[in-house]
């Protein structure tokens, strides 16, 4: 996607082959910086102090790990400690475990001298992979938006999105911002309300920031205001993301996604979750009850990162000093609150069924 006219990818390979270039997105949205990764620490680092989130960048940077891994030892204890180490990084996003899981089966069984060119073939494939699942998801959602759109007789659609589900939260293009973007592109009218989404203001920062440097119109709102547009009539659909969907259609998205599916359900808003289909974890049957949930510093919490008018960063306490705060990542909506899982293959009934008629090859698992 587009930042000011210039096209980004969220990673990419550097010019000398081997090291791995990322946007930090912890200095976002005040100063646009770009790192790079060069040792499996770095890789592992950036995902778990979020320089990189969202559930298919995680694993795309877990698999680059493995490759920065690979090029100071290929050997099977060195393998196996780099994915053990990655694997710790983040509990709830389920692209990890499957991007660890694919550069495993392209490596284990490899000769030693052929794994190195072995793993970055395998990583740039889950880039470019990832690439088109989303820009796929972009077409099915857009066509959920033009309908709206051609309900009003061509009139704004307004969407309301939480936490941050755009290329910056995937290798580009993303997953609830996709649609977003391709009715954008297709002179749609599109309006998106962007919650701030707290503790960390995803939303705020990163959303905000990728539409307005994609020239897309949006208006960022508190959390807690949502429910307020809906009964007033200025929400047509919600569109989230997902970091890992259950076999039963449930889905773990950022805390307070639940609260947003509540009040669209309550109103009559339709409420659709984008994911690529390797966010699905085929082996949870009720997620409300076993995806595991992050738990996270409580910094975060009572802490906030500000500009000054002098254009200096800071950071503040925002809290009554020496009260404990428990930061819950995420929460899981039940699949009865989906309208809607807009997918790489289609639109999927939030359910058991729906998800195995768009993926029949998953019935036996």
């Amino acid at each position: 996607m587009n930042v000011d006219g210039t096209p980004f990818r969220s990673i990419w390979l550097n010019e000398d082959g081997w090291s791995v270039g990322i946007i930090d997105q912890t200095k976002l949205p005040h100063v646009f910086e770009l790192t790079d990764l060069k040792t499996l620490e770095d890789a592992a680092r950036a995902i778990e102090v979020m320089q990189v989130r969202g559930a298919p960048l995680i694993g795309a940077t877990a698999a680059y790990g493995i490759c920065l891994a690979m090029r100071e030892d290929a050997s099977d204890d060195a393998l196996d400690a780099a994915c053990a180490r990655l694997a710790r990084t983040r509990p709830t996003a389920i692209n990890l475990n499957w991007a660890i899981d694919e550069m495993l089966g392209t490596l284990r069984n490899r000769p030693r001298d052929e794994r190195l060119e072995a793993a970055y073939a395998r990583a740039a494939e889950i880039c470019d992979e990832d690439v088109e699942t989303n820009r796929m998801i972009g077409v099915h959602g857009h066509d959920i938006i033009k309908t709206h759109a051609d309900a009003k007789d061509g009139g704004r659609v307004n969407v309301l999105t939480h936490c941050n589900a755009g290329w910056l939260a995937t290798v580009d293009w993303g997953t609830a911002l996709s649609p977003i973007f391709q009715a954008h592109e297709a002179s749609i009218d599109v309006h998106v309300w962007v919650d701030e989404t707290r503790p960390r203001n995803q939303g705020a920062a990163l959303t905000a920031w990728e539409l307005n440097h994609h020239g897309v119109p949006h208006t960022i709102i508190v959390d807690n205001a949502g429910g307020h547009l809906m009964q007033h009539g200025e929400v047509d659909l919600c569109i989230t993301g997902t970091d890992r969907t259950a076999a039963n259609g449930d889905v773990a998205n950022k805390i307070g996604t639940y609260l947003k599916a509540l009040a669209a359900h309550d109103n009559g808003v339709p409420f659709y979750v984008a994911l690529p289909s390797s966010t699905i974890d085929w082996t949870i049957t009720d997620g409300v009850r076993d995806i595991p949930i992050e738990q996270r510093d409580a910094t975060e919490v009572t802490r906030m990162n500000g500009r000054l008018a002098d254009g200096t960063v800071v950071e503040v306490d925002i809290a009554s000093p020496g009260s404990p705060a428990g930061n819950y990542a995420f929460d899981v909506t039940p699949a009865r609150l989906v309208n809607g899982l807009i997918t790489e293959k289609g639109v999927a009934e939030a359910s058991s069924e729906g998800l195995l008629k768009l993926f029949p090859e998953r019935a036996s698992d």
